[in-house]
């Protein structure tokens, strides 16, 4: 069932739970207060509702109150906004706000899902399992308000992993280099053909021997994007911007 057209819709949510047509849905307290004091709706207003697994929803408010937030799923739209080829961000820990501009604009642009790690300069640390919880939690709220706003249906995996050692390389890996590697024809090739690609993103004193040993023992090749040097939290964007440029130009 696809959602009325000419029904005004100002606001996307994203819910972990399962949505159901025609059933009523309750959205926690912060949704509620966004919907009451951010977007200024009222009951009857309507908004869309995604629960990461494609596709998205229409539904209408029944009741907003400051603990007590229903709505009614009214139908349903099946639409993908996902990029063609799945591009996963290997992001190399830098300092807090860095981090999160990277998960915010890389979501944005489309990745599948980031990998957060540390490295010989890394300038970011994470130690215990209570401080990893406490900062994917965070990340992960980053990430699903990036999703609201940018229209995906589906919410990019993030982990974090303590070495290289333990990153995981899916499809086609590259890491970014701004002296050497000349792959970058290698791909568009990937891209064109709808391979999934890592890109490999270094810390701002850039990957240092050890850590490029390590990265191309995992099948990494070094690639080089321009000739300019660009800044850590750059780098993810811009190249998953140039993903989504060939795409469009072969209409993918």
């Amino acid at each position: 069932m696809k959602t009325e057209t000419h029904i005004k819709v100002r606001c996307r949510l994203y819910s972990h739970q399962a949505i159901t047509l025609g059933k009523s849905l309750s959205l926690d307290a912060d949704q509620g207060h966004y919907l009451r004091m951010v977007m200024r709706l009222h009951k009857d207003d309507h908004i869309i509702l995604f629960n990461g697994e494609g596709g998205e929803y229409l539904a209408q408010i029944e009741h907003l109150a400051k603990n007590d937030t229903q709505c009614t799923v009214l139908a349903f739209t099946q639409v993908e906004r996902e990029l063609a080829v799945p591009v996963h961000i290997i992001q190399c820990a830098n300092n807090r706000d860095k981090i999160e501009t990277v998960l915010q604009k890389g979501t944005e642009l489309g990745a599948a899902s980031f990998q957060i790690t540390s490295s010989e300069r890394a300038q970011f640390i994470l130690k215990g399992e209570a401080k990893i919880a406490e900062r994917l939690t965070r990340w992960n709220k980053i990430v699903i308000e990036a999703a609201e706003q940018s229209g995906r249906t589906r919410i990019p995996q993030i982990s974090w992993s303590p070495s290289i050692e333990q990153i995981q390389i899916q499809g086609h890996g590259y890491l970014l280099h701004p002296h050497f590697g000349d792959h970058w024809n290698d791909l568009q090739s990937c891209v064109k053909q709808q391979q999934p690609v890592t890109l490999a993103i270094g810390p701002e004193g850039g990957w240092s021997d050890l850590d490029i040993e390590k990265l191309t023992q995992l099948g990494c090749n070094p690639i080089r994007f321009g000739s300019r040097i660009m800044r850590t939290e750059t780098a993810a964007p811009a190249l998953l911007a140039a993903v989504q440029c060939l795409l469009m130009a072969k209409n993918l």
